[in-house]
């Protein structure tokens, strides 16, 4: 498989119809998308388009303005799976997460959060079943970061300890990956 990773302005085309054809329950940006693809290509089974492509928005598909427009955005979102699970099949310890950046107390600062919320939704699509405990605590440092509140960070956020939760993340994606590619 050839590996061509999306350019900024392919990402920028999936952020705009995320944005554009999103709802309350959609996957709304690149950051997510690729949290929610990452636990896909880690799935213990390989999970259908007909089963991911409707859970990108919410289990609704949308009313595309032009068959081009839909195609696009599906080869895109093809692309962008085969690239991580080539990437964490082949060079898992090169896979860097989607984080989206912001700043506090000005120093830069990684949010993880939307990215590891799609990685639950990609286990959750994935029907993954119960993991062993060393998987488990894996999961977690997914999911406990999935439920920080990143959009209104605390004036006395502990940064030093935001960070090394947020460094966790793709240790443990690389590992849970590895995990069921071993059982498959």
């Amino acid at each position: 498989m050839h590996i061509h990773p999306l350019s900024p302005s392919e990402f920028e085309f999936i952020e705009d119809t995320l944005l554009k054809y999103g709802n309350d329950h959609s996957v709304l940006n690149p950051s997510e998308l690729e949290g929610y693809f990452t636990a896909l290509v880690s799935s213990p089974a390989q999970i259908d388009i007909a089963e991911w492509f409707p859970a990108i928005f919410g289990g609704q598909t949308p009313q595309w303005q032009t068959p081009e427009e839909c195609r696009t955005f599906i080869d895109l979102c093809v692309r962008l799976l085969n690239t991580l699970a080539a990437q964490l099949t082949t060079e898992p310890q090169a896979f860097k997460a989607r984080f989206e950046q912001t700043e506090h107390a000005g120093q830069p600062l990684a949010l993880a959060q939307e990215w590891c919320f799609g990685y639950l939704r990609g286990v959750a699509v994935g029907n993954w079943p119960a993991l062993p405990e060393p998987q488990a605590l894996q999961l977690q440092k997914i999911s406990d970061c999935a439920e920080q509140d990143n959009f209104d960070l605390p004036v006395d956020l502990d940064v030093v300890l935001h960070r090394q939760q947020v460094a966790a993340i793709e240790p443990a994606a690389r590992a849970l990956q590895g995990y069921w590619v071993a059982q498959r």
